[in-house]
């Protein structure tokens, strides 16, 4: 990226669970991007201070578009970044059961029940409430504090047919109130983008996202394309049909495969023409 995009590329090591929880790994990433930003920094790097993007992978992309909206709600840092690219991001924890986590519910590298547990990680929360949560008892129709925030991931809506296919929701009547008593982090925006008000979503950079076929994912970042567009956000929706989760990684012998290849170059593609 650094050779191909003649780019200063800074890697932000935030810190991981178990030794700190959310938000502070939110923290990290915007204490060190406010920093990267002095004029004095970027000129010690020969940085163009409007030729700046941030990006990330999996919960790398995850607290890229955290990182995005933070920003905008500061009149300080507004307008800072050019882009943002998203492969694969994480975005939702209220609805595990959109048509990608159905379908790929056992896919190999991030099935469904690993994804749940990574969340409840992430939270520092109980593991107690995984099978709960895999059936959207944590988002029932009797949890008053989620109801808002549904229609900001209705995939009926926000998914084309050809994606929702013979997909049903999974909505419970009843559920689990506890387990948002317990981790109010599920309905933070810093969390789940996805879930962000329209008016959080209107200024922010324009925007690349990957996603690919065979990710529980994958409806995460459509939806998220879905609503930048319709909040006026220049938007690109990169869509592999034989991509996986993390199949970018895979570039280099023994495991080159083709579409690690072939993503990795329409990421840095895209990186070419609009940063």
């Amino acid at each position: 990226m650094a050779e191909e995009l003649n780019a200063v590329i800074v890697s932000i090591e935030y810190r991981l669970v178990p030794k700190v929880y959310f938000p502070e790994q939110i923290h990290d990433v915007i204490r060190a991007t406010k920093y990267f930003l002095q004029p004095e920094v970027l000129h010690k790097y020969s940085v163009d201070p409007g030729r700046i993007g941030v990006s990330g992978d999996s919960a790398g992309g995850n607290l890229a578009a955290a990182l995005g909206q933070q920003f905008n709600q500061d009149a300080n840092l507004k307008n800072k970044l050019k882009v943002q690219a998203l492969i694969y991001p994480v975005l939702q924890a209220l609805d595990f059961n959109t048509p990608s986590y159905q379908q790929n519910v056992n896919t190999p590298i991030l099935p469904r029940y690993v994804m749940v547990k990574y969340w409840v990680d992430y939270f520092h929360g109980n593991y107690d409430f995984v099978q709960a949560m895999v059936v959207n008892n944590h988002t029932s129709l009797d949890v008053e504090e989620a109801a808002a925030l549904r229609a900001h991931l209705n995939w009926t809506s926000l998914l084309p047919a050809s994606i929702t296919k013979n997909y049903k929701p999974v909505m419970q009547t009843t559920g689990n109130t506890r387990i948002v008593q317990e981790i109010p982090q599920l309905l933070d925006a810093r969390s789940a983008p996805l879930i962000a008000d329209q008016k959080v979503l209107r200024h922010l950079p324009k925007t690349y996202i990957l996603t690919c076929e065979h990710d529980v994912l994958r409806d995460d970042g459509i939806m998220y394309a879905k609503r930048l567009e319709s909040a006026g956000v220049e938007v690109t929706l990169d869509h592999f049909e034989d991509g996986f989760h993390g199949c970018m990684i895979f570039t280099s012998w023994p495991t080159n495969f083709s579409v690690g290849i072939r993503t990795r170059n329409s990421y840095i593609k895209w990186l070419d023409q609009n940063l």
